[in-house]
């Protein structure tokens, strides 16, 4: 069969794919079923993501351009200046909607007495209040940044707020800069007894900027925001000590080459911004400006402040609960039996934790390995690993510096394995090592047993809260001899192991989706009943993309729960009508990675740190690795099947590339929501089932006594 594959109308650029994820972000800020205070934070996180785009994605672009470099991508055929100007306008379409929801959703926070106002729409007496709170808290802290022939233009921290000023005297006109310091808080709460206001600093500064120039008229001012290009190179290749390399990166960065230009033209609708354009070398097409505040990460804070004050404004609250498969019992006793799954956020963290806590303290265990990607601040997994060390255990522990925008946290957290004694390792020559693996070697009886955890999250207990993975724990002896060499890989020199289980990227990753997606094209081909679903964060890979329209058209129906970036475009007749391209964005980020394959009714069933993304499978050591158990196997198909149903927060892909939401048979269902509503339901089960166990004891007890 001659598959159709090369058109480029049969892709979306991975740049405004991702753009139209970030509106589907901002869509939550207008859905019905999220509570008023999630909806501003739903903005928030929108503009921390765009931030994120801008410094690396963006930035990329504009290098290219800079180096005349035109050639197109390989899906879409856009050349770097092609997609630059698309993303412009995608973003600006974008913008406006995200600041039309802003303003709406403030206008209802002001039914609840919450108020954010500038200084001088507030009462007379809390205005002499925000006076007193700028010569007190922010006034000693201000350095205006005069700008002429002895005094060149400043060199702007990356995503801060800083004020333009314009002001004359008799002597002409001038030019200043004030930046809005760090160590001041971005907003200011004042109360009359019953109305709650909020006033940004950046506001403030501007109400009172007159006492920084005196003798000066204060002609305009307007608050500015510039973003830098963070992309920049670590320079592996002859390095003496990566940390140290590291180290000399993150000082490099802060000087990155400026992208993007944010204004607030909220006071001066007319200003151009055109002086700020010049010294930044930037052009028309990077200047955004917005009648509103810039930066509405702030909103993170703002709501996290109300939350306590108004809870029926927030998410109600959930607690994760106990991994059904773990039933109570001791976490290592329970591996020895059987495979134990996790699903967090709606099973808890905490027994990873307890694995590794009782880890550094058994006797019995022998050695600890570990990947580290990104971790909380203040970490449980950290302190159980140092503890481990002390207690005289080999500990072996990777901790990837080059994971984007955590180097600096990661160089502090290997300093301190290392001081505690951890055998610390910081990766592979060009590869960030993603992959999520946990190897504990412990004495049962007389002979050893290799306990592993694989995951598709980080070892993070905060963001395990807030992200969808997957992960289990198995005493499978394949997988531990696997283990025991992937870890030997990365740590000493040897030539790739031929690993039993895992697949390990970089190309065995991909290598195994092709040969099976062949595989699924084979069965269906004798037997029918061909079936691929896979659920990822983005799908970029252009072979896989590829193997996935042969499938199609093959005849094999393709499920895709694809959270953000996807280059396939599904439907299109006698090409990809057979695949179906969901995307689900609620409360929790969807991060867990599961793939696939009917294989005639033989299930072939993995989980994985990797997506299918060309970085993942090419660039990074991921980490792919089979459910053997079957009744975890029907647990993830029941859970993929849940995703499949949701017609409340999944979007559908359309053959144009944009998305809709989904509309179904099913009643009202949130995929999110139903897995809370299991979770509660099996914790309720297991205090009942632990309460009637207690019951039992205290019965059993009386009747030995009488």
């Amino acid at each position: 069969m001659t598959y159709r594959l090369n058109d480029k109308a049969y892709y979306n650029n991975r740049e405004l794919s991702w753009l139209r994820f970030n509106y589907r972000v901002i869509e939550e800020a207008a859905d019905v079923n999220n509570p008023l205070l999630e909806k501003l934070k739903f903005l928030a996180i929108t503009s921390s993501n765009l931030d994120e785009f801008f410094m690396v994605r963006v930035a990329g672009l504009k290098d290219q351009v800079k180096m005349n470099y035109h050639e197109p991508d390989t899906k879409t055929q856009m050349t770097p200046q092609e997609q630059l100007e698309g993303i412009s306008r995608l973003n600006r379409q974008n913008s406006t909607i995200q600041y039309e929801y802003y303003h709406r959703l403030m206008r209802e926070l002001e039914e609840y007495d919450i108020y954010l106002k500038r200084p001088d729409e507030l009462p007379e007496d809390l205005q002499n209040e925000v006076e007193s709170i700028f010569d007190t808290e922010i006034f000693p802290s201000l350095t205006p940044l005069g700008i002429d022939a002895y005094r060149p233009f400043p060199k702007l921290m990356n995503k801060k707020i800083n004020i333009f000023v314009n002001l004359s005297n008799k002597l002409g006109e001038q030019t200043a800069i004030v930046q809005v310091p760090t160590v001041i808080r971005r907003y200011f709460e004042l109360t009359d007894g019953r109305n709650t206001y909020f006033v940004l600093a950046e506001d403030i500064i501007e109400k009172h900027i007159s006492k920084l120039f005196g003798g000066y008229e204060i002609e305009r001012t307007f608050p500015f925001r510039i973003t830098r290009n963070a992309d920049l190179t670590i320079h592996e290749e002859g390095a003496a000590d990566l940390l140290i390399e590291i180290e000399r990166f993150l000082k490099e960065r802060t000087k990155g080459a400026a992208v993007r230009l944010e204004i607030d033209i909220s006071k001066n609708d007319s200003t151009k911004g055109s002086f700020l354009r010049s010294e930044l070398g930037l052009s028309e097409q990077d200047v955004y400006k917005f009648d509103a505040p810039l930066d509405l990460t702030f909103l993170f804070g703002l709501t996290s402040d109300l939350k306590d004050r108004f809870p029926h404004l927030a998410y109600p609250p959930f607690t994760p609960q106990e991994p059904a498969l773990l039933s109570g019992k001791n976490i290592y006793d329970r591996a020895l039996e059987k495979d134990i799954f996790f699903h967090h956020p709606f099973e808890s963290f905490h027994p990873i934790v307890d694995f590794m806590r009782e880890a550094a303290e058994d006797p019995n265990v022998l050695a600890i390995k570990q990947t580290l990607y990104r971790v909380s601040s203040d970490s449980p997994i950290i302190e159980a690993l140092k503890n481990a060390a002390e207690n005289g255990k080999q500990v072996t522990v990777l901790v990837e510096l080059k994971a984007r925008f955590d180097e600096e946290n990661n160089v502090q957290w290997a300093k301190e394995l290392e001081d505690a004694g951890c055998h610390v390792i910081y990766g592979m020559n060009y590869l960030k090592t993603h992959s999520k693996i946990t190897l504990v070697v412990k004495r049962v009886g007389d002979k050893l047993v290799r306990y592993v955890h694989l995951g598709t999250g980080n070892y993070n207990d905060s963001t395990a809260k807030l992200y969808t993975d997957m992960g289990i724990i198995t005493t499978d002896e394949d997988i531990g001899n696997d283990a025991i060499n992937f870890f030997n890989y990365l740590s000493g020199y040897s030539l790739k192991p031929d690993y039993r289980a895992l697949h390990v990227a970089p190309f065995e990753i991909r290598d195994l989706f092709a040969e099976y997606i062949d595989k699924e094209i084979e069965f269906h081909k004798e037997n029918g009943k061909g079936y691929i679903f896979a659920k990822m964060n983005s799908l970029t890979d252009k072979k896989i993309i590829n193997k996935l329209l042969q499938a199609s058209q093959e005849g094999i129906k393709v499920d895709l729960v694809i959270r953000g970036i996807c280059c396939l475009k599904p439907g299109i007749e006698g090409v990809s009508d057979n695949i179906r391209v969901i995307s689900i964005v609620g409360r929790f980020l969807e991060h867990s990675r599961i793939y696939y394959f009917n294989h005639n009714g033989e299930e072939k069933m993995f989980l994985s740190s990797a997506d299918m993304m060309t970085r993942n499978m090419i660039k990074r050591v991921e980490i792919l690795f089979p459910i053997k158990d079957p009744l975890i196997t029907e647990e993830i198909r029941s859970i993929s099947r849940l995703y499949l149903q949701d017609n409340l927060k999944a979007r559908i892909q359309k053959e144009d590339g944009s998305y809709e939401y989904v509309e179904n048979e099913f009643e009202p269902i949130s995929a999110q929501v139903e897995l809370m509503r299991r979770a509660e339901r099996h914790g309720r089960e297991q205090l009942v089932q632990k309460e009637n166990q207690l019951l039992m004891k205290v019965r059993n007890r009386f009747r030995r006594r009488n």
